[in-house]
């Protein structure tokens, strides 16, 4: 069975015929799947005591991922070996899978090298940056002389 994806008259342009050969071209899983960002998402919080760093990567265990720190640059990369039963399987598109991937982020000066930790879960890498006490913010009152 294929799926096939209509139109029902919601473009308005004057050449459809156009529109259809490109939305077929874009959406064919051989080109399509070459511009599919293979990088994971990720996000970036702050909170006052750590910095928060999670990345989007269902479908990967907690054995498939490498976290490197060197100097200030902190890399996440994951290589997923292939099952069998994933090579046998025909799709008509893929989104979600990274056989490999590399993520690199610039730490500030501010952090705790010894004092960063990482947890896998429902398909979010969630890594914990903890700042250097000095770095902290502290907050004051300042009176007026």
């Amino acid at each position: 069975m294929t799926l096939v994806k209509f139109n029902n008259g919601l473009k308005n342009n004057a050449h459809p015929f156009f529109n259809d050969v490109f939305d077929s071209l874009l959406n064919d899983s051989y080109i399509g799947d070459k511009l599919v960002a293979r990088v994971p998402a990720v996000n970036i919080a702050e909170t006052d005591n750590e910095f928060h760093i999670e990345l989007a990567v269902p479908g990967l265990k907690k054995e498939d991922f490498k976290i490197n720190l060197d100097k200030n640059i902190l890399t996440v990369s994951a290589e997923k070996k292939s099952e069998n039963a994933e090579e046998t399987k025909k799709f008509s598109k893929r989104e979600y899978s990274y056989n490999s991937f590399v993520r690199s982020f610039t730490l500030p000066d501010s952090v705790d090298h010894s004092k960063i930790e990482a947890d896998y879960t429902d398909g979010i890498l969630k890594l914990t940056v903890a700042k250097r006490e000095e770095a902290k913010f502290q907050s004051r009152e300042i009176t007026i002389k």
